[in-house]
């Protein structure tokens, strides 16, 4: 039994090992495309600018604003998209409304406002919110204007400029799919938590986004701030709500049916980042589970594809990134047992091995998201949230674990949207409590348990990796408990 626990702490860390060299990859490629591709880019939307001069050489865009219960941000998405800088007679806006609230009333009278300033605005309603967001875009589509869809979630807020430089790549290369902007952030100094997920995100789109662009790997629509063609989304088989993340299900599909994908690194979209930890741990439930459900759906058509190994691979670690979750929870389960179940003393090569590995596990994932910061200027005060970040990561690990088995298991459910408070902060729009808090806080308590028995038998490498697991646990489960009794 000591060996075959020790195996599979052994096969975890390696697991973890894997997806930690991938960061360290990633850093590399982005530094050695990163100047010349985002150059290229910007030369071509400078040069293009000049067809904005003319109206009648102007393609048709439909921007599309998909909107569930948001009363808190709703008129500021709209208006921000209304000022885009485009022709009105070229500029379609649909605002796809399946809300139940008081949402429905702020969006018709905003609608109406614009309509008399001569936008070209439209409130489409269903009856039945069937598919969800995927649902609503595919509906909205069947009767937009545009050659080319423009898309925002409610908390985005696109500058004046969106359009003069997301369309001109698009018309330059008739094999684009789609353009992804980069998500900036509204709200990065409200909280210990914003801030961290501030550094995420900058290293999911600094540098993550910019490597699968520049070196021809399959890359995602980050579901909002993108553009569009609507052809290529026809060719794909159009939205599908069979998985939680419709936009990367899409995105591959595009991709497979011999599509391209770019990315507009230095078009920024500045959005709200969840701002509590249980709406925070309910996006990336979403996303972990969807993430999963795409890659059990597609990547054999991936492996069967004509893309390069690396590509493959790639796409492998993509798909399959919220798997470090379920492991991490494995490790901090096994490493307890572990210690008081293996017979013979593991020999100090293979102890330090996997330490090695640990600590390689552990700083790739920093070593990424420091480089963002360095790559956006986001000033030296942001590393010193990093510790924080790491913590959320594993705190968040049980909640993803959930989302990772469901994928796996084929559980249905639905699509959960993450409260925005916004900027009226007039409703306050809640996740649903869950006992989960519980059970974070009590393997919380074990890391500390396991600490002190690794501490006591002079086990000291593990103390680190333990002591983050630990207060990551008791960090996020003690929020989400005060949370959900601040809800009851």
């Amino acid at each position: 039994m000591s060996n075959l626990l020790f195996g599979a702490y052994v096969i975890c860390v390696m697991a973890l090992f894997a997806y930690g060299v991938n960061c360290y990859f990633m850093v590399w490629r982005f530094w050695k495309t990163y100047r010349k591709e985002s150059g290229r880019i910007r030369q071509l939307i400078d040069a293009a600018q000049p067809i904005f001069d003319d109206i009648s050489t102007l393609p048709h865009v439909t921007t599309q604003i998909p909107l569930y219960n948001e009363a808190n941000v709703a008129e500021r998405a709209i208006r921000a998209v209304a000022a885009i800088d485009y022709p009105a007679a070229k500029h379609e806006i649909q605002i796809l409304d399946d809300s139940t609230d008081e949402t429905c009333a702020i969006i018709d009278q905003v609608a109406e406002s614009l309509r008399r300033d001569g936008k070209d605005i439209n409130v489409f309603r269903r009856t039945k919110r069937q598919g969800y967001k995927a649902g609503a875009l595919a509906a909205g589509m069947k009767v937009c204007k545009g050659t080319y869809i423009a898309i925002f979630d409610s908390d985005f807020v696109p500058n004046p400029n969106y359009l003069r430089q997301m369309i001109p790549p698009l018309m330059a290369d008739e094999k684009l799919a789609f353009v992804q902007a980069r998500w900036g952030h509204l709200n990065t100094t409200h909280s210990v938590l914003t801030q961290a997920q501030g550094i995420g995100i900058d290293g999911h789109f600094m540098i993550e986004q910019s490597v699968r662009a520049f070196n021809g790997f399959f890359m995602n629509f980050n579901g909002t701030a993108g553009v569009w063609r609507k052809q290529a989304i026809y060719d794909a088989g159009g939205w599908q709500s069979d998985t939680l993340t419709e936009d990367m299900d899409l995105s591959y599909r595009c991709q497979l049916a011999g599509w391209r994908a770019s990315y507009l690194v230095d078009v920024v979209v500045p959005a709200e980042l969840p701002e509590t930890y249980t709406a925070f741990k309910s996006q990336q439930f979403r996303w972990a589970k969807g993430s999963i459900q795409t890659a059990i759906k597609l990547y054999p058509q991936v492996l069967r594809s004509k893309a390069g190994m690396m590509a493959k691979v790639q796409a492998f670690l993509h798909l399959t990134h919220y798997s470090i979750h379920p492991i991490m929870a494995l490790l901090s389960v096994l490493t307890l047992p572990v210690l008081l179940t293996l017979d013979v003393a593991v020999p100090w090569p293979l102890m330090a091995l996997c330490m090695f590995c640990i600590l390689v596990a552990i700083c790739g994932p920093s070593s990424l998201y420091l480089t963002s910061q360095i790559a956006t200027k986001s000033g030296i005060k942001r590393i010193f949230f990093l510790p924080v970040l790491m913590c959320i990561g594993v705190g968040i690990a049980l909640s993803n674990t959930r989302a990772v088995l469901e994928a796996i298991m084929k559980v249905k459910s639905g699509f959960v949207r993450t409260p925005k408070r916004g900027y009226l902060k007039k409703t306050q729009y809640r996740v649903n409590a869950s006992v989960l808090p519980l059970f974070e806080i009590l393997l919380g308590l074990y890391c500390l348990v396991s600490l002190y028995h690794y501490i006591d038998a002079e086990k000291y490498m593990v103390g680190p990796f333990l002591l983050i697991y630990a207060c990551g646990f008791l960090l996020v489960g003690i929020r989400s408990f005060r949370e959900s009794f601040q809800q009851s």
